[in-house]
């Protein structure tokens, strides 16, 4: 039986859709006793907060079974630094931009452009704050004292996390988490991350601690939908390409202008 290792990159923003193939494809390898390390290849700006979490958690958990390694590319942000933390050892590269660590809502509100376009919106609820998050009018003093609020508790939560992953105090990891990043070598002298390499200096070194040469690693991806390998035959492969790719960026960015949804 043939020892692998096993190179799972993740690239994009982080949302519910996206992560759960790949919170069912570390699980998955938590069984294969074939696998004996696993580079998590991540870059990515973060995402939601549940989902960045999920991503943790499941890298994490094969940590516990299965050595774990980090690589963080060109951008390790927010939930995005928080799931290469899963992992036992984090990389980055001297120039990728780490950390952000904080919480952001995002909230849109479109009332005086949709009224200068001649439109009339009418809100029909119940429940004093319901029409908050519609997107039509600024919150109120109170309605963002109440967002502010709920997005210290995940802020807290955040801080907390990195600190347990970094062994580091919780006040020493408030300190750093203003939101800004660093570059990979400042990261590594604050200690967010153990090293500094690309992703072939991580893969070596986890061949290392598990003694399975690197060309024995094989690049693992969830499986693609049903419906979307039926199509991936010449043009209809391209077209598939682009329409999800354009569908996924209209999606970013209306999670990035407004909505009830905590960001990391």
């Amino acid at each position: 039986m043939r020892e692998l290792l096993v190179h799972v990159p993740f690239r994009g923003t982080i949302r519910e859709r996206t992560v759960e193939p790949y919170v069912r494809l570390l699980r998955q390898l938590r069984g294969r006793r074939r696998v004996k390390g696993v580079l998590f290849d991540i870059s990515s700006p973060g995402g939601e907060v549940v989902a960045s979490s999920d991503l943790f958690l499941a890298v994490q958990r094969l940590n516990a079974t299965t050595p774990v390694y980090a690589s963080i590319g060109g951008l390790g942000a927010s939930g995005a630094y928080l799931a290469a933390l899963g992992a036992r050892k984090v990389f980055a590269y001297p120039e990728s931009q780490v950390g952000s660590i904080g919480v952001i809502y995002p909230h849109l509100a479109a009332r005086e452009l949709v009224r200068r376009l001649g439109i009339s919106v009418e809100l029909i609820h119940v429940g004093e704050h319901k029409d908050a998050f519609a997107g039509y009018r600024p919150l109120t003093e109170v309605e963002r004292g109440k967002v502010l609020a709920v997005a210290q508790d995940d802020y807290e939560l955040f801080v907390a996390a990195v600190a347990r992953a970094r062994r580091r105090s919780v006040d020493e990891i408030r300190a750093l988490a203003t939101g800004e990043v660093w570059s990979g070598a400042r990261a590594l002298a604050l200690g967010l991350v153990d090293a500094l390499g690309d992703r072939e200096a991580a893969l070596e070194e986890l061949a290392r601690e598990t003694h399975v040469a690197v060309r024995r690693a094989v690049r693992m991806v969830p499986r693609r939908p049903l419906l979307e390998r039926m199509l991936s035959g010449g043009g209809s492969a391209f077209a598939t390409a682009v329409s999800g790719r354009l569908g996924e960026s209209v999606e970013d960015a209306l999670l990035e202008l407004g909505g009830p949804m905590a960001r990391r």
